[in-house]
């Protein structure tokens, strides 16, 4: 092949990946829309604590954002620095707003049956006596209610060995 035919065949297989692009709809692509997060989502059947403390973070994180009104995305981007991990630990509404989705969390957990009713009971009474810092640490990583002897329920290791 000369250098001459390399270019045009270049020159060919760009434009009809432009072409194919175009036909398919390239030019007009959007985004999804972000979707809303106080309609729940269905929770799948979770195998072990670091999945079930996976799934109560997501859902923790969208009742939050449904409290305040606002995407489960900007929630997360929000509490993904120092400053705003401080500024929902000092707003009494911003902490309000995250306890209600770490006790959403539980209560999805609780209904999927992914949690027994004796642990729900016993994370929704921690979670009401949190104090705010660590309401912020439980709703961007759930693992932190659940964690054996150190975490909030170290005196229900037992029944945290029993989950599925």
């Amino acid at each position: 092949m000369s250098p001459r035919g390399l270019v045009a065949g270049a020159v060919v297989a760009s434009l009809a990946l432009v072409v194919a692009s175009l036909a398919l709809g390239g030019a007009s692509y959007e985004p999804p829309p972000v979707r809303d997060p106080c309609q729940p989502r269905p929770w799948r059947s979770p195998e072990g604590l670091d999945r079930i403390a996976q799934q109560l973070t997501l859902s923790a994180l969208d009742g939050a954002a449904c409290e305040l009104h606002v995407s489960r995305e900007a929630l997360v981007l929000a509490l993904g620095t120092p400053e705003g991990r401080a500024r929902f630990a000092s707003d009494p509404r911003l902490a309000a707003a995250l306890r209600a989705g770490l006790i959403r969390a539980v209560d999805d957990a609780e209904r999927a049956g992914a949690i027994p009713a004796p642990l729900a009971d016993a994370l929704r009474g921690a979670i009401e006596s949190l104090p705010a810092d660590q309401l912020v640490s439980a709703a961007t990583n759930a693992a932190a209610l659940l964690q054996r002897g150190g975490g909030v329920l170290g005196p229900l290791s037992d029944l945290l060995g029993g989950l599925p």
